[in-house]
């Protein structure tokens, strides 16, 4: 690599791949799904990314959620600089962590305490110990198709049946911890039914997204939550919302509050949280009842600890992003992806592409395929899809300046720097796109 001319994404893909498996530190970030080279990023600002090559995109990934604001947004970045300033990590308690639970308890009403964690995984984690930790239960209830994170009890296929257990699904999951997680069909009130009849008194919890987004944006059906919440209040079992990604970027108060304003007010007993509380930096919450969250450590039996939970650095800027996450901002956020999905559907019509875009709050994906148009409930349908014709509109927009999510089981994520001439340029991209999907 030349010390003046700047490396090209090819060449710095091949010099990753040399020392990181797969050239990359997350899977999906390497193409695999829609092919061709990643974009290697050397600066955002607002709506836009600039990659290895000097080339700039708008951007519709947002760090995979956290960047609600945009990309270093003037306010968030100083309060950063201001924490790193007075010292990266004391691993001894700040005020600042105690302010930012307190802005999560003000925003949901589901949480009286919470704790700080550095992932999404951790926080999950965390929130299943603690379920089986208060139920003295050791059985998990996921549903197949929502992501939870990489530990190795939720990294789990769905068994023959509804009631069966699970397998792995991955390997260096041992089968006796996959076993101990039960994954059914979404939004299908009998099978869950039926998984509490075959393990009476077994079940721990039920852990949901709260709108599942990592097999493409599928919304819980409606009153399937309340289903939900009634049989796992019935049955003695705990309610596990993971928030992660709908937390504070579906609405204010995450998805809970998009479920409360269409009626059907559902209160978990845990929460999980991460990516916009954040900022862009690693912090994650596990939340809920004060009772079971007094069952972890120091106060209770249910143990977990972490040299960087709550980092000074890391707080600051989740702490700068949900003051600066006010009503303009939500309403621009509501505002662009209500345009945006909207000319994705019309552009994919007018070109005769079989699909449909589905939406949760501000969060859409569009599913292609004549076998999911009619619309994607679970993971089985959206497994359906067309993966190449999303592959060839994906391609298409990143040559025209758009980068979107390279996996057509994946979120689009608009920030409020979303601006009408940022909305006016993807929409303006959209036909030729449309035009490559249909092949």
């Amino acid at each position: 690599m030349s010390a003046t001319s700047p490396a090209t994404n090819d060449e710095l893909f091949a010099r990753a791949r040399a020392v990181i498996p797969g050239g990359v530190d997350s899977p999906v970030r390497a193409y695999g799904s829609v092919g061709g080279t990643p974009r290697f990023v050397t600066s955002a600002s607002g709506a836009w990314i600039t990659d290895a090559e000097g080339r700039r995109y708008i951007d519709l990934v947002a760090s995979w959620g956290p960047a609600l604001l945009g990309h270093a947004h003037p306010e968030v970045v100083s309060a950063v600089q201001e924490a790193a300033a007075r010292g990266l990590s004391f691993g001894a308690p700040t005020s600042a962590e105690a302010e930012l639970v307190e802005e999560i308890v003000a925003r949901v009403p589901a949480v009286a305490k919470a704790r700080l964690v550095s992932t999404g995984t951790e926080a999950t984690m965390t929130a299943i110990r603690l379920a089986r930790g208060a139920t003295g239960r050791d059985l998990l209830v996921k549903f197949a198709g929502h992501y939870h994170g990489h530990s190795d009890g939720l990294l789990a296929a769905a068994g023959s049946g509804l009631a069966t257990f699970a397998l792995p699904g991955s390997a260096g999951v041992p089968s006796a911890i996959a076993a101990q997680t039960l994954v059914v069909p979404y939004n299908d009130p009998d099978a869950l039914a039926s998984v509490f009849a075959a393990h009476p008194g077994r079940i721990a919890a039920v852990i949901t997204e709260a709108a599942a987004a990592n097999m493409g944006v599928v919304a819980p059906a409606s009153g399937f939550t309340s289903f939900v919440r009634d049989l796992t209040a019935r049955e003695g079992a705990l309610l596990i919302s993971d928030e992660v990604l709908t937390g504070f970027r579906a609405a204010p108060g995450g998805y809970a509050q998009v479920l409360a304003e269409s009626g059907e007010p559902v209160v978990p007993d845990l929460v999980t949280f991460g990516k916009v509380i954040g900022g862009g930096l690693p912090v994650a919450a596990v939340g809920g009842r004060a009772d079971v969250m007094d069952l972890l450590a120091p106060t209770g039996p249910v143990y977990q600890a972490g040299t960087l939970s709550g980092n000074p650095v890391a707080v600051a800027a989740g702490l700068a992003t949900l003051r600066l996450a006010d009503d303009a901002a939500y309403a621009r956020l509501a505002e662009a992806s209500a345009t945006l999905s909207a000319a994705v559907g019309r552009a994919l019509d007018e070109a005769s592409v079989p699909h449909v875009v589905q939406r949760a709050g501000t969060l859409f994906s569009v599913f292609f395929g004549a076998e999911v148009a009619s619309g994607v409930p679970d993971y089985e349908t959206a497994l359906r899809q067309n993966a190449p014709a999303y592959g060839r509109f994906f391609h298409a927009m990143l040559d025209q300046g758009v980068s979107l999510p390279p996996s057509a089981f994946e979120a689009w994520f608009v920030t409020a720097a979303h601006d009408d001439e940022v909305i006016g340029r993807i929409v303006e991209a959209l036909p030729a796109a449309a035009r490559a999907a249909a092949g």
